[in-house]
């Protein structure tokens, strides 16, 4: 079976979509773990770049080896866009879809709870359709749409409301968060744009090993290029974020290419699912009301925007007809 075949049917579509978003759920509760296991604190953000910087250049570094294998077995097609221009390309999507994303989650996790952290992200599926309206003409806005854009922005703020009360409580962490949702969005239309021209895999990986440097580089600057004392737990965190990495973004960029972006938007409620009930379970973080009302208005709000929109019958000639 070709890939597009697998990423258009319904299977190959459900089966990558649920497990590219559980992968990335768990990557707000690894994090935290990974900063308790090397010793980062909150208000170490050049730490925490460098660690980020291993981890997608260890990603991207697995995906460049699998893509070379995938070339050798000719199960890739050429890239047969010039040298230039597409490293100008891969350049700019690793700017944004690895290191301007990931400069923000970093900082923004560590200042927030995990349960918090995976609901905030849950808004990249917003701005991921605001986004490719701007770049596909044939993206329209219809009022499900407006409708479903303000249920998720509605639970995005909500999540931020004091746990004791109404006193809204939009810290450094959570807009942070916010931005961070915003370049994922962006980064992820930006791939499905380049994916056109650009086998996804190569682009991808290679992508990803840039940006990884670049948060390798400068989170090196102040904290030093080794920073850690590593053990065998922390090794294992380390070599599982940049196995979800590859794997998640390889997957999902691999999903946008082949199928319209509102159809496989309603899949990234799933992140904030997963984060909510990996975070409870490996950080002992606890549920209460408001979380609970956030996931119910970002999965309405989701659910709306990705509904079906019945055909409504037109009169030609006297003579009813579905248009």
């Amino acid at each position: 079976m070709k890939a597009q075949q697998w990423f258009t049917h319904p299977i190959g579509l459900i089966a990558s979509a649920v497990l590219a978003t559980l992968l990335w759920g768990s990557a707000t509760p690894v994090v935290k773990i990974g900063y308790t296991e090397l010793n980062i604190g909150s208000h170490q953000t050049f730490e925490q770049w460098v660690f980020a910087g291993y981890r997608f250049t260890l990603a991207g570094i697995i995906l460049v080896l699998f893509a070379w294998w995938m070339k050798k077995k000719n199960l890739e097609s050429p890239v047969p866009v010039a040298a230039r221009a597409r490293w100008f390309r891969v350049s700019r999507l690793a700017l944004i879809q690895t290191f301007a994303q990931y400069v923000c989650f970093y900082i923004g996790v560590s200042l927030s709870t995990g349960m918090q952290g995976a609901i905030i992200t849950g808004a990249t599926s917003f701005f991921q359709m605001l986004v490719v309206r701007f770049m596909d003409q044939n993206e329209r806005f219809t009022s499900s749409k407006t409708l479903g854009l303000c249920l998720g922005f509605a639970g995005v703020a909500v999540v931020t409301i004091a746990q004791a009360g109404f006193q809204m409580q939009l810290n450094m962490g959570d807009l942070f968060l916010i931005l961070a949702a915003f370049f994922g969005g962006f980064g992820n239309v930006l791939s499905r744009h380049e994916s056109r021209d650009l086998p996804v895999i190569w682009l991808t990986g290679r992508q990803m090993l840039l940006g990884g440097l670049g948060l390798t580089i400068i989170g090196s600057v102040r904290a030093g290029i080794a920073p850690f004392q590593w053990n065998a737990g922390s090794l294992l965190l380390l070599l599982y974020l940049s196995f979800l990495s590859a794997a998640a973004f390889g997957l999902w960029n691999l999903v946008m290419k082949y199928n319209p972006v509102g159809k496989v938007s309603l899949y990234l409620f799933l992140i904030p699912v997963f984060g909510v009930g990996l975070s409870a379970w490996l950080l002992g973080e606890q549920f209460n009301l408001w979380i609970i009302v956030a996931l119910l208005l970002v999965v309405g709000g989701i659910l709306t925007v990705n509904r079906p929109v019945s055909k409504r019958p037109a009169i030609v000639d006297g003579v009813e007809k579905i248009g």
